[in-house]
């Protein structure tokens, strides 16, 4: 009967003692549970709570060197200026349908009106559901206008700069 009470109380204690952590020292930004050797210097003991360490990812290299390190070769200027009047094309043929797909949404839209449907009443549920959809769908477009006519000042600017 006795050993089975000391039975929870010996569980607690082992649970108790694996939880704690031990000595955590701190050698620069590197953290560590291994006791230091004596050429390590500027380790210091950390004492109080615990220590949570995360590993973060390694910056990018700069752009430069994934270039070299890829192996790709620099594209002379004819064939850059060729392929910037390419991109140039396509920014301005998004442009072009995103405005004509505003235009559209513009005009179902209604100015928040938009025409009723057969199975549609002014206050129903539906109704107000395709009308907050077309607004939402008619500020993103216009995000996306905006967006475009950025990429499309940037072309500019650097088409300039060469």
């Amino acid at each position: 009967m006795k050993i089975l009470l000391l039975m929870p109380l010996v569980a607690i204690s082992l649970a108790q003692s694996s939880f704690a952590q031990d000595r955590i020292y701190r050698c620069g930004n590197e953290y560590t549970n291994t006791v230091p050797s004596s050429k390590v210097s500027g380790c210091k003991l950390l004492e109080g709570g615990n220590v949570t360490v995360v590993q973060g990812t390694r910056p990018a290299a700069p752009a430069s060197a994934r270039v070299a390190a890829s192996g790709a070769q620099r594209v002379d200027a004819t064939e850059q200026k060729s392929r910037d009047a390419d991109a140039r094309q396509i920014l301005e043929a998004e442009l072009k349908k995103a405005q004509e797909r505003q235009f559209d949404l513009q005009k179902e839209y209604n100015n928040g009106e938009p025409q009723l449907r057969a199975d549609e009443t002014r206050t129903s549920r539906n109704y107000l559901t395709r009308v907050s959809e077309l607004k939402a769908s008619l500020l993103r477009n216009e995000s996306d206008i905006a967006g475009i006519r950025r990429e499309l000042g940037r072309a500019s600017a650097t088409s300039a700069l060469k």
